[in-house]
């Protein structure tokens, strides 16, 4: 936008914001306020995004170059009927007399524009726009309320503002000079705040350039960046010193740090290393967990009894500051080395009637209950994979089912939830289960976002979509159903790691099948008198996996709309719908359908599938035609004859190719019919009088029709567009 530009500048100063909400309150934060701006005319589509800052104790938006004014714009304002507005002779009436003394002009100045509904008495207005200053004390507040928290207070009373924290402080500048804005008793001024020890409570702000200089002098990094990267140096420093010890990265744990702290300053400490005897992941859960340690490890990836702390302060000559962390966490370890020995004394299955007194949900009982019936969807689906030629064990995996929740009793996860899953794996080792059977109840909690890996057993992978999918028939038949951004369960988080492991460990099993098993066993618990308010809600299960595999499938592999539909709406008659539920073999179809589209011949053959489906629904809506065997004796002329000849020739190779799914070869043999296709319809009139070449002729189109969009529904493609 042209014009003078002015420098804006908005500080809001809380008390300590959650660290794991800062990233998303800043994107929020910077989206309602360029809406606002550009609502007001003070930006537009190529008007770069203010510029976002952040640390526990305050949220900064920053403008560098804000328009000093809205620019100016002209607009025709409509008045009324011409022939309202002069009478017959062609004077003005009163209408059109008040219309132009309400625009400020005289009648003759006036013009006549033709609408739709005739010729309407029009003036021209010029707003010149409002000095940004005075939009920004309206708007200021608007924006600092709406910003999105998951949950927030009130401290001036209910009808005073909410947020995250109570707003402390607020500093509204635009060019050095003062935005008079308040929320609540809080009013806009020109002074900040620097960091709890190490800086001054009152600062005062004249530019962007002397805040962030000030902050600094004053304790307070306020770019994350320049935190993280201070958090990372002065790390890299520390295990200098220490010879062939190295940081376990932890990415999550350094974002929560550099959230967490306004001037962090790294401390390495240490632990005694007869600690090291208990596993490794219950040492790096309590030190990440509980007191936001990184842990550190030696040349060989081994465990180091050495610790990295964060300090929000600038320096520790004294060491007392290390000396009280290796105290608590000498407290914590030892904490966690009674309950690793007191739990080791009671093996898994003895725990497994404890787990009756664990409510797995309300309505569907305990978690004995679950792992009953986790341990019989396992089964049905081993013997389904066996049958597919996956080897595996069924009493492994039934194994592991059973005893995948007995951990949820011990005293560690009751302390460190985070090793639900991990503590039953280590246990299972320490009791000499089968290797599988541990790995299994490790893993079985896995994948638990986009970017987690997965199990790493076939066993591991059988429980876990037992437990996800016994958790989202259960929670849909008793109408824990998400809607919104409301998802006590995770059924969202579950729904994905279904779709995940079917699909990245290419696993042969129908979906619907197993959705099915699972409603089955919970058909049999209900009859015998458990779950009386769970019902089946098959239909909106699917359509809730549907929705999750479309997102997959395009976010994850980034396949267009249009190839995902053509895949998902595959036909196995002209008018029957049949969605395929074999992850697996979606994959493979698509990404063959994605390879072929770029050849010559792909997308006009799509185009006349498109044709041949239009043709075969009318003909079926209006004339209830219903295809049957093509007669060679009715097909009258060469080029119908040569489409004929020319699909019965690949109709076996096609078939063959799908057997093996190996679609892509199909696909090529199907795309050798494009110019036959072509032919046919550029010089065969399919809808002849006769009804009986009629007839014939429309179950060619189904015959090819149908055979081929077994693949892919190729009328779903779009040519133009290709699918973005």
């Amino acid at each position: 936008m042209e014009g003078k530009k002015k420098e804006f500048l908005l500080e809001v100063g809380v008390e300590e914001i959650p660290a794991w909400m800062i990233p998303a309150t800043l994107d929020n934060f910077r989206d309602l306020l360029v809406e606002k701006l550009k609502t007001n005319r003070l930006a537009d589509e190529d008007t770069p995004p203010p510029q976002m800052f952040a640390t526990p104790r305050r949220l900064v938006a920053y403008c560098p170059q804000l328009p000093a004014r809205q620019p100016a714009r002209e607009e025709l304002v409509q008045g009324p009927p011409e022939r309202i507005a002069f009478d017959a002779d062609g004077n003005p009436t009163p209408a059109g007399i008040k219309f132009a003394e309400k625009m400020g002009t005289r009648v003759g100045d006036l013009e006549t524009v033709a609408t739709p509904k005739g010729d309407y008495l029009s003036a021209r207005k010029v707003d010149s726009g409002l000095e940004a200053f005075q939009i920004l004390k309206d708007l200021i507040p608007v924006v600092i309320q709406g910003i999105y928290f998951p949950r927030t207070m009130y401290w001036e009373g209910k009808s005073g503002p909410h947020f995250i924290r109570p707003i402390r402080n607020l500093v509204a500048l635009l060019d050095g000079r003062v935005i008079p804005c308040s929320l609540g008793s809080v009013k806009a001024g020109r002074y900040s705040f620097g960091h709890r020890r190490l800086g001054k409570p009152r600062i005062s702000v004249k530019s962007f350039s002397q805040y962030r200089e000030s902050l600094a002098a004053n304790g307070v990094l306020l770019d994350p960046e320049e935190r993280r990267a201070r958090i990372q140096g002065q790390i890299d420093f520390l295990l200098r010193m220490e010879k062939d010890y190295r940081l376990k990265e932890n990415p999550e744990l350094l974002s929560t740090l550099v959230h967490l702290t306004e001037h962090p300053t790294p401390l390495i400490g240490s632990f005694d290393p007869s600690y090291l005897s208990l596993p490794e992941e219950v040492l790096i859960t309590v030190m990440r967990g509980h007191q936001k340690y990184f842990a550190v490890e030696d040349a060989n990836g081994k465990l180091a009894p050495r610790f990295i702390a964060v300090m929000e302060t600038d320096a520790d000559t004294t060491g007392v500051i290390r000396n009280g962390h290796e105290r608590v966490l000498r407290a914590r370890f030892n904490d966690a080395q009674f309950f690793w020995k007191v739990d080791g004394k009671t093996t898994l299955a003895n725990r497994l009637e404890r787990l009756r007194n664990v409510t797995f949900q309300s309505s569907l009982g305990s978690y004995f209950e679950k792992v009953d019936r986790m341990q019989q969807l396992a089964l049905h689906m081993v013997r389904a994979l066996q049958k597919n030629g996956v080897q595996m064990s069924e009493q492994d995996a039934q194994t592991a089912a059973r005893l995948s929740k007995s951990d949820l009793t011990t005293d560690l996860v009751k302390e460190f939830t985070e090793l639900q899953g991990v503590v039953g794996g280590l246990a299972a080792n320490r009791e000499e289960l089968p290797a599988a059977v541990g790995l299994a109840i490790y893993d079985h909690y896995k994948p638990q976002s986009m970017e987690d890996s997965l199990p790493r057993s076939r066993e591991g992978d059988v429980v876990s979509l037992a437990d996800r999918l016994d958790t989202l028939v259960g929670c849909f038949g008793v109408g824990l159903i998400p809607t919104g951004s409301k998802d006590p369960f995770g059924l969202r988080r579950a729904a994905q790691g279904v779709i995940r492991i079917l699909a990245e460990q290419e696993l042969p099993l129908d979906l619907r099948a197993m959705v099915g098993e699972a409603e089955t066993i919970y058909t049999s618990a209900k009859a015998n008198g458990h779950h009386a308010s769970w019902k089946p809600e098959p239909e909106a299960l699917f359509a809730f996996l549907d929705d999750r595999l479309r997102y997959y499938l395009r976010e994850t592999h980034g396949f267009p709309y249009d190839e995902v539909n053509a895949v998902l709406t595959a036909t196995a008659g002209f008018t029957e719908s049949k969605t395929s539920t074999d992850v697996t073999d979606i994959l493979h179809r698509l990404r063959a359908v994605h390879e072929i589209r770029s050849t010559a011949d792909f997308e006009p053959l799509a185009a006349a599938f498109k044709r041949m489906k239009n043709i075969l629904q009318q003909a079926g809506k209006e004339q209830e035609f219903t295809p049957s065997t093509v007669q060679d004796e009715l097909l009258e002329s060469r080029p119908e004859k040569k489409l004929y000849e020319h699909f019965g020739a690949i109709s076996e190779a096609v078939s063959r190719h799908k057997e093996k799914r190996d679609y892509l070869a199909a696909l090529r043999e199907i795309s050798s019919l494009r110019a036959d296709v072509d032919h046919f319809f550029d010089t065969i009139m399919v809808m002849v009088p006769d009804l009986q070449v009629r007839g014939n002729r429309l179950s060619l189109l189904a015959a090819l029709f149908t055979e081929f969009s077994t693949i892919a529904d190729f009328s779903e493609i779009v040519p133009d567009e290709k699918g973005k």
